[in-house]
């Protein structure tokens, strides 16, 4: 990483309120570039703090962007970090609509051009798509980065932790005396997420509303959309370049996981991202006739076979160009299943190696050898000759099972692993159907993997395993007791492609140099960050994980922030009614300057019956040691579609 400390501009910066037509106002940072003349803005907005939690990552990117020519802003939305009002769903409305309202502010200010450009990441790159789709006329482009335009399929991960988030207070550095007035009014405002999104499990009008999907054609920013080959999102790239006109759509798939590509986090090779993205807002933003647009359609990362771990600093691999997508370089390729058909019915705890949903980075984020699952599964495996050529897949690998089933409930995982010669088995992608939801479909038993860029060598397997079971990643059904495989009516089809002599190049990562955060020394031992207890007597397993928050840290404006997080899923082998999992947050938030002391402790935990989820929380909010908001929440939510 190289870290840039001179640019065409100078740059200041000034934190504002940004008013919206209620009255609300929203907290924002601006760094512009000092000059007279007036240049076009970018905006980051997110419920990601902008004072404290996502400081060191704006400083990296916003006065970089300040530096050569553009008004880069930053804003915490309605509800969050020092902003006013009431958080929302993140499925509602409310959230793109002020977006909106932001983006025309930002237009009419006497130092923009009045052309906007958006960017973020996750829940920020998702919601310029949403703001991107309402097509307010000063947003021209926008940069969108492992984000979801299908919020049914995405997002269901972040149910347990986002109101954890929503309820840390604003800052009394930024805000005033004002900041507990506002906390409590938040804090008594937020429900817990966790019973909204189970009781909406289908693909109804609830998670329809929060993506685009449903309306790509709405968009009329032009995109570059971005994905990672380990981040859940990446088939998020896939369609949009799919079904946007191509001449104002791009997109990039790298090796990575849950992070902006130029981070430099496991797994890498990173890019350049930031000199990227400057092509793409010269040309859309001021008209630099440069080549951005000459771009092919897709530029992908084709990863090499590689061992099963669970952190890689680098992936072996290359890089690929495709000018459309569909891709004229790739041809589905069948393999059809032998054998006589075959019960699958996986024990309960299959899937407990199936690596971190969102992976960011983490020693113990990726799937390890597959051999445990596989052995829970029904393997058919394809051999690769030894004298012929690698097989090179991109894109998404698709399935169809002839399966009978006891009970109109339960699911099916496939998963697709590359086996080497030794027998150690590497996930490669992985998809699932719940049969339900095929009994809803005419019986259908076919479905994608996610998309992914892999090279499987001669004398190597593919090896498609199929589980009825994969915790904690998918809740098991009441009923769920396996089926049968017919393999003679079953076949895999793989997106193989030919291979090409592609020339894709990127500048090394540059950022501005970001704040120093200081994490202070402890002797404290860390807990793993991924921990497997089995309780051999009653056939019970614990998987334990730290996500790694970030510990303490201590910012340069002098706030001292603590965050610890154990989340916690149990199963009983044979047992899909014994399913439990349970989240506890722990957060400090510590000005000793002006005697400021919070804690938040939050605990979210789900169990079932036959006929329902049950949840529970529980919020308790200290200033100075003194209890100022205590609320348990206690939901029996139906079960409709698992």
């Amino acid at each position: 990483m190289r870290i840039r400390t001179t640019f065409p501009y100078e740059t200041t910066h000034e934190d504002v309120r940004i008013p919206l037509p209620d009255g609300t106002r929203l907290y924002a940072r601006v760094w512009r570039p000092v000059t007279d003349d007036p240049v076009p803005a970018l905006l980051e907005y997110l419920p990601g703090r902008l004072t404290d939690r996502t400081a060191p990552r704006d400083g990296q990117r916003h006065p970089w962007y300040a530096g050569h020519g553009y008004a880069s802003v930053r804003v915490d939305v309605r509800g969050h970090g020092n902003s006013e009002g009431l958080p929302g769903n993140a499925y509602d409305a409310v959230e793109p609509a002020d977006g909106v309202a932001v983006v025309n502010w930002l237009a009419e200010r006497p130092w923009c051009t009045g052309k906007v450009g958006m960017f973020g990441i996750s829940r920020g790159g998702s919601t310029a798509l949403r703001i991107a789709a309402l097509a307010p006329g000063p947003l021209k482009a926008i940069v969108t980065v492992c984000s979801s335009d299908d919020r049914y399929d995405d997002d269901s991960a972040w149910a347990a932790t986002l109101p954890d988030f929503v309820r840390r207070p604003p800052d009394p550095r930024y805000v005033g005396e004002e900041w507990r007035e506002m906390w409590l009014r938040r804090l008594e405002a937020v429900e817990p997420s966790v019973p909204t999104w189970l009781a909406h499990r289908t693909r109804d009008a609830y998670g329809r509303h929060g993506g685009v999907r449903e309306d790509h054609g709405a968009i009329e920013a032009a995109v570059l959309a971005v994905g990672g080959w380990h981040d859940p999102y990446r088939d998020t790239v896939l369609r949009l370049v799919e079904h946007l006109p191509e001449d104002r759509v791009r997109g990039i798939i790298g090796p990575w996981s849950h992070q902006y590509p130029d981070q430099g986090l496991p797994p890498g090779p990173a890019i350049g991202f930031l000199q990227e993205t400057l092509r793409w807002w010269d040309h859309h933003l001021k008209g630099a006739e440069n080549d951005v647009m000459a771009e092919p359609l897709l530029r992908s990362w084709i990863s090499a076979s590689h061992p099963p771990a669970t952190v890689y600093e680098e992936l072996p691999g290359r890089w690929v160009a495709d000018p459309a997508w569909p891709s004229p370089n790739i041809t589905p390729v069948t393999y059809a299943f032998q054998g006589d058909p075959v019960v699958v019915d996986s024990p309960q705890q299959t899937g407990l190696d199936a690596g971190r949903f969102l992976p960011r980075g983490n020693d113990a984020d990726l799937p390890p050898d597959q051999r445990d699952e596989d052995a829970h599964s029904a393997c058919f495996d394809f051999v690769v000759p030894e004298d012929g050529p690698p097989i090179e897949i991109l894109g998404r690998p698709w399935v169809s099972l002839a399966l009978t089933t006891p009970a109109p409930t339960g699911q099916v995982i496939a998963r697709l692993c590359d086996v080497a010669p030794d027998g150690s088995s590497t996930l490669v992608t992985r998809g699932a159907l719940t049969l339900s939801a095929r009994h809803e479909e005419a019986e259908s038993s076919a479905f994608e993997l996610n998309g992914i860029g892999h090279t499987f060598p001669p004398g190597h397997r593919v090896r498609l395993a199929v589980s009825s079971a994969y915790w904690p990643w998918i809740w098991p059904q009441p009923d769920a007791a396996g089926f049968t495989l017919d393999p003679t009516a079953s076949h895999l089809t793989l997106p193989v492609r030919r291979p090409t002599d592609d020339t894709v190049e990127w500048q090394e990562p540059e950022h501005s140099e970001p704040p120093t955060v200081v994490i202070p020394a402890t002797l404290e031992e860390p807990r793993p960050e991924r921990l497997v207890v089995r309780d051999v007597a009653k056939g019970e397993w614990r998987l334990e994980v730290d996500p790694r928050p970030g510990g303490t840290r201590v910012h340069p404006d002098g706030l001292e922030c603590t965050e610890d997080v154990l989340e916690t899923y149990t199963i009983t082998e044979r047992d899909p009614l014994s399913a439990h999992t349970r989240s506890d947050w722990s957060i400090r938030m510590h000005r000793p300057e002006m005697a400021w002391n919070i804690t938040i402790d939050a605990r979210s935990e789900i169990a079932c019956d036959a006929d329902a989820f049950l949840t529970s929380n529980e919020v308790v909010c200290k200033e100075a040691g003194e209890v100022i908001f205590h609320r348990t929440w206690e939901k029996r939510v139906p079960r409709t579609a698992g």
